[in-house]
């Protein structure tokens, strides 16, 4: 245990990224968001639309990784299970934080959102996009509750798929998207010696106001 300690303590890297100036950036963090993706996809890292999701309940902060599924003026898009541990969460608090990070560009981007669930035709038209085997895989998991055995849940699927033989997935009532609604960023570069650039966006009634932190 000792060994591991110490190679955890041990590790440095610096860094050696292009820098960020505040004069430089666009007046809408949107517009900074898509830029940063597309070069994460670019660079082809796996997953460069994973970020980390933050609910509260109860006072007690849980986080998990979920997929960006769109970006836009209203707000970034992602989609779950309504009956899951977050979607609980998000009924008794609908105020999330939201982290995308991609290691190889040395880039992190730190969100402040409200969310709401999106319309049932939305929902319905991004679960109709899914693939069948992930479509079927959404009606049999009961998400966040506890399973007994891997079998209980490949019975559930061979049931399902024999059920949905010949015909289209429909999308369960309790599977849907969500829409997170920003009134903060933090575009982060990591610098060398740590001295990493730090530019907010803070929304300020209907504009966005912009500023440079201390690393």
């Amino acid at each position: 245990m000792k060994e591991i300690r110490d190679q955890i303590n041990s590790i440095r890297r610096d860094f050696q990224s292009k820098p960020i100036s505040k004069k430089d950036v666009p007046e809408n963090p949107l517009s900074l968001l898509h830029e940063w993706l597309e070069s994460a996809i670019k660079a082809e890292i796996k997953y460069p639309n994973a970020f980390t999701l933050a609910t509260v309940k109860n006072g007690q902060p849980d986080s998990r990784v979920v997929l960006l599924r769109d970006a836009h003026e209203e707000g970034l898009q992602f989609f779950t299970n309504y009956s899951s541990k977050k979607g609980e969460d998000l009924v008794r608090n609908n105020r999330v934080s939201m982290n995308f990070f991609w290691a190889d560009l040395d880039r992190q981007i730190r969100i402040h959102a409200t969310i709401d669930k999106l319309s049932s035709e939305q929902s319905d038209a991004y679960f109709a996009s899914r693939p069948r085997a992930s479509q079927i895989g959404a009606w049999a998991s009961s998400q966040s509750n506890e399973l007994k055995s891997r079998k209980t849940l490949e019975s559930r699927i061979k049931e399902l798929e024999v059920r949905f033989e010949g015909e289209a997935v429909p999308r369960p009532e309790f599977w849907g998207g969500y829409l997170a609604t920003p009134n903060y960023y933090e575009f982060w570069q990591g610098r060398e010696s740590r001295l990493h650039d730090r530019i907010v966006y803070q929304l300020a009634g209907e504009s966005w106001q912009i500023k440079r932190l201390f690393p």
